[in-house]
């Protein structure tokens, strides 16, 4: 077996009401949060305050997939406080945690993140002397894993690209995991968070970088998320059936925080930008065709997938029907893409540095049928 190696520094707290501990994380420490302006969230945010004492803070202005825009709005709103708070405190999904992320590398300059973030290596040249604030993270989803990585995903619609901030100052100190936070979520974001984390563990199996560790990590996550998910999507306010999908996507998340995404999520970010689809969907709607180009590759990759799946030549079939059970429609043509632009799509994935990741070729890339006879004929 040739070597490998596995980190994670980030301290876990699982469980019910794991949330009626935050303060012995925050330590008395003081704390800004960052989170989303619903009603829901600004009554969690009451309930930590209740429990914790006065925020400095809240930065509650973050939306979906954080824009530059938003993300300038809440650093200028960290900068103006006349003290820094010691810890933010990240009480939302993985866009709030991505933002908390963005907050915390330069202390609200977000003119220093944006010239990091553009390869100015003269800006990120003194970062240890500005060490990132620390980060609480409190996931309201299971889905992302951004609560045990140490990057951040910030979209620029103006220049219709995805940017990625990584430091590895940027993992979160803690992170509280509360399954009871996720019961009453909404069944459109349930979903596309969970099919997220069930992305996040198949593509660290079927990459490069896949060790013993992440493998039997993502076995496990996938299980429970598939479980999960199930049984959620019959039975929203089933606790145990969102316990399971917290613990899968927890699991996925530490897989991937060491081999990073692979074909799929590299596909999903044009989907994402141009069309406005959820990043989850627009990263699982096509992990059929991916798997099937990963079949019979690399032994190791193919017994993950039978501890998962049972008979792997059936595998891709399997997940198809979950997809279809979930109602996630599968084709390309279901998202306004033609053959054209979805060849175009695929191309550029395998090109870049996550599609570089994955262990399949483009030669084994199945071919999707665009006649308008069959638009959910998904592998040919």
């Amino acid at each position: 077996m040739s070597g490998w190696r596995f980190h994670n520094p980030v301290r876990i707290r699982f469980g019910v009401d794991a949330l009626a501990g935050a303060s012995d994380a925050l330590a008395g420490r003081s704390y800004a949060i960052v989170t989303y302006p619903d009603a829901v969230f600004a009554q969690l945010a009451d309930r930590l305050e209740a429990q914790l004492g006065p925020a400095l803070t809240r930065i509650d202005c973050v939306e979906a997939n954080p824009s530059v825009p938003m993300l300038r709005r809440a650093c200028d709103q960290l900068a103006a406080l006349p003290g820094k708070p010691d810890v933010l405190i990240a009480l939302g999904g993985g866009s709030v945690i991505d933002s908390a992320k963005v907050l915390a590398a330069e202390h609200g300059d977000f003119d220093r993140v944006l010239r990091i973030l553009s390869g100015n290596t003269d800006a990120g040249r003194d970062d240890a002397a500005r060490p990132a604030l620390p980060i609480v993270a409190i996931p309201t989803t299971a889905g992302t894993g951004s609560e045990v990585t140490h990057w951040a995903t910030v979209w620029d619609p103006h220049n219709a690209r995805k940017l990625s901030l990584s430091r590895p100052d940027l993992y979160p100190e803690t992170v509280i995991v509360d399954p009871c936070l996720m019961v009453g979520l909404p069944m459109q974001p349930t979903l596309a968070s969970g099919l997220d984390a069930l992305s996040h563990a198949l593509e660290s199996i079927w990459n490069i970088h896949a060790n013993p560790v992440t493998r039997g990590l993502a076995v496990q996550a996938a299980r429970e998320l598939i479980g999960g998910l199930c049984r959620v999507n019959a039975h929203p306010d089933d606790l145990g059936a969102r316990s399971d999908m917290a613990l899968g996507a927890l699991r996925a998340g530490l897989a991937f925080s060491n081999t990073h995404t692979a074909l799929a999520h590299n596909i999903s970010y044009a989907i994402t930008l141009t069309r406005g689809v959820a990043h989850g969907i627009a990263c699982s709607f096509c992990l059929p065709a991916v798997m099937q180009a990963a079949l019979g590759v690399d032994d190791a990759c193919d017994a993950a997938l039978r501890e998962i799946f049972g008979d792997i030549a059936s595998a891709p079939a399997q997940l198809a029907a979950l997809l279809d059970t979930l109602g996630v429609a599968r084709h390309p043509a279901a998202y306004g893409i033609d053959a054209h632009e979805w060849a175009r799509i695929v191309d550029h994935a395998f090109d870049g540095a996550r599609g570089r990741n994955f262990i399949g070729t483009r030669a084994r890339f199945p071919h999707l049928d665009f006649s308008p006879e069959q638009p959910e004929r998904a592998l040919h």
